[in-house]
Order: structure tokens, then sequence, then C-alpha cells
């Protein structure tokens, strides 16, 4: 359970502001005057404070309980702005676009692949296949992994492909997270970028099913994650 302990506001109104900014395309200054419309006076720095707090915590309540996935991934990166450079976010999906897990980082390299394949291996178990791009980075990175089943002493690696057109599918998951980003024309430190991006992340996750029980909205299911 996320605990609210200590804030001015009740834990719904936190909550809506939250979801409606991941959930849609919207600034901060945008969603101030949303809430006032609703009769709440809070100022969007407030609102920055509550995305990057409380983000992070609602999508890790939904990494614990997202529906089981497929053992046949998709893997790739795309490209977001902080402080103006250019960072990685690294997401990883199954063969039916559902969201497996999705990692920021400042490099696109070796170290960066084998630490976002073993988090992604942890919170969803060992993949039969992974299918990447051209890039060598991945391709270490999925390497790193398979020498530590021979290590293990395990007798079945890891498939790994190398075929553009069955990437698509996580090429096209892309657009909704562009989509979200693209009006926030960038992000001024990269611990905001990584929490705003982790509530992206479970609102599509939400859209996309992988959280749905009994029928709730989705901002229902939202409010539920944090218990």
């Amino acid at each position: 359970m996320i605990r609210f302990k200590g804030s001015h506001y009740p834990k719904p109104v936190i909550l809506y502001a939250v979801f409606f900014y991941v959930r849609y395309a919207v600034s901060y200054r945008d969603l101030e005057e949303i809430m006032a419309e609703r009769g709440v006076d809070v100022d969007h720095a407030t609102l920055n404070r509550w995305v990057v707090k409380y983000a992070p915590l609602v999508a890790a309540e939904a990494q614990k309980r997202k529906s089981p996935t497929w053992r046949s991934w998709r893997m790739d990166e795309t490209y977001i702005k902080v402080k103006g450079q250019w960072c990685y976010l690294y997401r990883a999906i199954d063969k039916h676009g559902q969201t497996l897990d999705f990692m920021l980082s400042e490099r696109r390299d070796e170290a960066a692949a084998t630490a976002f394949f073993a988090r992604t291996i942890k919170g969803n178990g060992w993949p039969d296949k992974v299918v990447i791009d051209k890039s060598g980075a991945n391709m270490a990175g999925l390497d790193n992994m398979n020498i530590g089943l021979i290590l293990a002493g395990w007798y079945w690696l890891i498939e790994v492909l190398q075929v553009k057109y069955l990437n698509n599918i996580i090429e096209q998951d892309h657009r909704f997270i562009k989509r979200m980003t693209r009006p926030m024309l960038g992000f001024k430190a990269f611990h905001s970028a990584a929490a705003t991006l982790a509530g992206i992340e479970t609102a599509h996750m939400i859209r996309k099913g992988q959280l749905s029980t009994g029928g709730k909205t989705a901002f229902q299911q939202f409010v539920a994650l944090a218990g």
C-alpha cells in the first residue's frame, strides 16, 4: 500500500492528478487549470512533485500485479530528451504486445543492455526467445545472459533473433510513449524523467488490459494499484 500520510490533499485528488498527467498529453500548467475547474487549487510545481513521487510507486505495484506474459520477447530502445541530451528508454514487450519492463538510461551500451535484460528477467522469468534490432550492444547484453546460464549449468540458451520485421510490434508500441512525451518538450532532470515515464508506461499497461479486473475503469485500476 502506498502511503499518503502528511499530504495536504486527499489521496483521490493526488491520484487523479497523477493519472491524468501520465495518461493524457497535457502540460503541468494545463493540468493546473483542469484541477482548478474541478475545484482543486494546486500549483503546477506541486503537481510535478506528486508525479515524481507517486508515479514510480504505482508503477512498481503494476509490475507486481500485471497478468502473466509470454516467453517470446521483443526488445528495442526509443529516444527521450533529458536536460537537452538524448537518453534511451529501453523497452520490452512479449509477442502479443504486453509490456514486460522498461528502463531509462543515459547510455546505449553493453552495460545498459545487460542491466535491462537482468532487470526484465528478474521481473518476468527467463525468455525462450528475444527479438532485437541490429544493435551490437543489445546482442552483447543477451550474450551475457546466456553466459550466465552456461555458468549455472543450464542446457538451454535464449534464442536471439535480429529480424527487423519481427520487431515492428514494439516499434509500433513506442508510439504511445512518444505521443505522451512530445508535448512535454523534454525533461529537466533524469530522475523526474524516469518517474514520469514509469507512470506513462503504467497507464499504457492499463490501456492494454494487463491489469484489468472486474470491469473497472482505467482510473479505478490506477487507484487500486495505490492500495
